[in-house]
């Protein structure tokens, strides 16, 4: 027994080991949710200790608080948001009760900071309690939805940083490249001539609007609600905290929040992430295909494509020497797989709330904070280990190009569709060039074909 101390809820009592930080209420949790094997994200652990920071500051604004006790609390999330006592948040990030074994860890683990900061010993909640304290105010159901929207705040400034490093280095290709005439393609069948440089610049528009629904993502998040307490009435907080609780908040977090219009709707209605998790899987779509693309293109070295060379970055087979696999584009393609099957969860999550609560948003933040890491994860080896090194391959583009049939587009206005598909079939089935059979049937002289099939004709409307 000298290495426990006793803890009892409303359940019971149970033995927590004496040197522990977390309570009764945590311990439980840990026993009941062996879901992920994992801890909740560190940056949800630093936003819990943000609201705990700013609630207890508001609490000694409108005297709630015994300003002693409150400075405790305050100087116990400060230590929290630095860094410390990361290892006592031991709670799984998957579990029941909408988020209550999470902010009750956090409750416990700041008020036994609190207790050593007064001199105090564990668990002598007589003096700080995590309910009556730390938890003044507050409810599971404004502490957790806000502490997980500015966790997603935070990870998807570190995800908008990373796309426009990306759209910047998109760019660079683009002007690269915008000389490299090679041969477009629809369905996987030659088509008529583009630019490199002319694809890289789709991509970086595409790219240039997820920067924009991410931002839309951001501004969606900001609203909080924070005083609502358990069902959006605000029952067992002040109007004074109410009105400085957001503010204060703020204060801590810089992030520009504000209050949710209608704190019911704030807190039964989970629609924000939905919004996010749709955008986050908008990228990934828009990445995949890119990573697509640049496979295709890269196939080879010499029975495919061959159009650009992706950066060598790791031996391909165990069995086959000198082969290289495109591994960049592979692990983004494998990460934007796992958002849209995210948001499918998080979708149905937001989904199957009841009333005036919604009890599943320990999954959703699971897996939107994965979706937006991994995304910034991947874009960062996407752009430094594949973009930014990448070369274009053009004598390979110049080849497919000349020996396409595709060039008899470009005649179509001079002879007629029927005509350019007699003659696209006879190159086809005869393995000969369009130029070649346009110059046997004499239909041109030789001067006017190089004009109509100079591929450089082709990039614009003419």
């Amino acid at each position: 027994m000298k290495d426990f101390r006793v803890e009892s809820d409303s359940i019971g009592e149970l033995q927590i080991p004496k040197e522990a930080y977390y309570g009764v209420q945590t311990l439980r949790a840990k026993n009941n949710f062996h879901i992920t094997n994992s801890k909740m994200h560190p940056l949800l652990i630093e936003s819990l200790a943000d609201v705990k920071k700013a609630c207890a500051i508001t609490n000694i604004k409108t005297k709630a608080l015994d300003e002693k006790i409150g400075n405790a609390i305050i100087e116990a999330c400060n230590d929290i948001i630095e860094g410390k006592y990361r290892d006592e948040f031991i709670v799984d990030p998957i579990q029941g009760g909408a988020g209550t074994s999470a902010n009750m860890n956090a409750n416990e683990v700041i008020a036994n900071i609190a207790l050593e900061k007064l001199d105090s010993i564990k668990g002598n909640y007589n003096l700080v309690h995590p309910n009556d304290h730390v938890n003044l105010s507050q409810s599971t159901n404004d502490v957790f939805p806000t502490s997980g929207k500015i966790t997603a705040i935070k990870l998807l400034y570190k995800l908008l940083a990373e796309l426009e490093e990306l759209y910047k280095d998109l760019m660079v290709k683009a002007i690269e490249f915008k000389d490299v005439i090679k041969m477009g393609r629809t369905q996987l069948e030659d088509a008529v001539p583009t630019t490199l440089g002319k694809e890289f610049q789709a991509y970086a528009a595409a790219i240039k609007r997820d920067i924009r629904r991410t931002k839309m993502s951001i501004e969606e998040l900001e609203y909080v609600n924070m005083g609502a307490t358990a069902i959006g009435t605000g029952i067992n907080a002040s109007k004074d905290f109410l009105d400085e609780i957001v503010i204060e908040l703020d204060r801590v977090c810089d992030l520009n929040l504000k209050p949710c219009e209608d704190l019911v709707d704030g807190t039964q209605n989970l629609d924000c992430y939905g919004f996010v998790s749709g955008n986050l899987k908008t990228l990934a779509i828009s990445l995949s295909k890119m990573s697509n693309d640049l496979r295709l293109m890269n196939s080879g070295p010499r029975a495919g494509l061959s159009e650009v060379f992706l950066p060598a970055k790791q031996n391909g087979s165990s069995i086959m020497p000198g082969k290289v696999n495109p591994v960049i584009p592979e692990v983004v393609n494998q990460i934007s797989f796992n958002v849209i099957g995210n948001d499918t969860t998080i979708a149905m999550a937001c989904e199957g709330g009841q009333l005036e609560l919604n009890a599943f948003e320990p999954i959703i933040f699971y897996n939107l904070f994965e979706s937006i890491q991994t995304l910034t994860n991947g874009i960062n080896t996407f752009r430094i280990n594949a973009i930014k090194d990448l070369k274009a391959n053009e004598e390979n583009c110049r080849r497919h190009v000349d020996n396409s049939i595709g060039l008899i587009t470009a005649a179509n206005p001079y002879i007629g569709y029927e005509k350019s598909a007699k003659i696209a079939k006879e190159a086809l089935k005869t393995n000969k060039t369009v130029k070649s059979l346009l110059l046997e049937q004499e239909i041109f002289d030789e001067e006017k074909i190089d004009d109509i099939l100079d591929p450089k004709h082709m990039l614009e409307p003419k």
